[in-house]
């Protein structure tokens, strides 16, 4: 039995993290289907969900914030106290980005929503339901093997997403005559290809975590 798993083992079981993780890590996959929901609706509809888009992402905020405040508050911590806030900051990153995205539509009042947008909403989704997964593996540090293939597949889809996002800047710029058009698409699609980077940051954090109390 290694340090780790000494400590682990004595260390009480943890009542305030790991729920605020998990709250963290589900309302971004509601945020996430939202989102998704949202490129697929009538123009519109798509104002109820840009509305519950932005007090999901708050609600994230404040999971955030309370953490930080648990932080400050409490001697003994699960794991390490950056690795805490990193995860958890980390999260926040994801939905600040698709929140930003869903702005951009609004405030750029985007009608036709592409297929490229649909296509990153979905692989963002996918990614936030990987995050929610791992996040919950992370109560049992030993499950190390689980946790790394959870974090390669959010990987997998972050080089897919760029491939999505490099194809569908080139198809803008070849086939769309309105400059205004052009920087209205390359701005949401930005932020949805950002939302995806952010969510490797998390899969980076959590295998980091697993790797160090492996």
């Amino acid at each position: 039995m290694n340090l780790n798993s000494i400590f682990q083992f004595l260390v009480p079981k943890d009542t305030k993290f790991f729920p605020l993780f998990e709250q963290a890590s589900g309302t971004l996959v509601i945020l996430a289907e939202t989102l998704h929901e949202a490129v697929n609706a009538p123009k519109e509809e798509r104002e109820n969900y840009f509305k519950k888009i932005e007090e999901l992402e708050n609600k994230i905020e404040n999971i955030t914030h309370k953490t930080q405040l648990e932080l400050s508050k409490n001697f003994i911590t699960p794991f390490d106290r950056e690795d805490i806030n990193a995860l958890i900051k980390s999260m926040d990153n994801v939905a600040d980005n698709m929140q930003g995205a869903a702005s951009r539509m609004r405030l750029y009042q985007v009608e036709k929503i592409t297929k490229s947008i649909r296509k990153l909403t979905e692989i963002n989704l996918e990614a936030c339901q990987l995050i929610n997964t791992a996040v919950k593996e992370l109560k049992d540090l030993k499950n190390h093997g689980s946790i790394k293939a959870i974090c390669k597949k959010i990987n997998k889809l972050e080089s897919k997403g760029d491939v999505v996002f490099d194809k569908a800047v080139a198809d803008i710029f070849e086939n769309e005559t309105d400059a205004i058009k052009v920087i209205k698409y390359k701005e949401v699609l930005s932020a949805l290809e950002m939302a995806s980077d952010r969510c490797k940051g998390v899969s980076n954090v959590i295998e980091q975590i697993s790797v160090k109390h492996s």
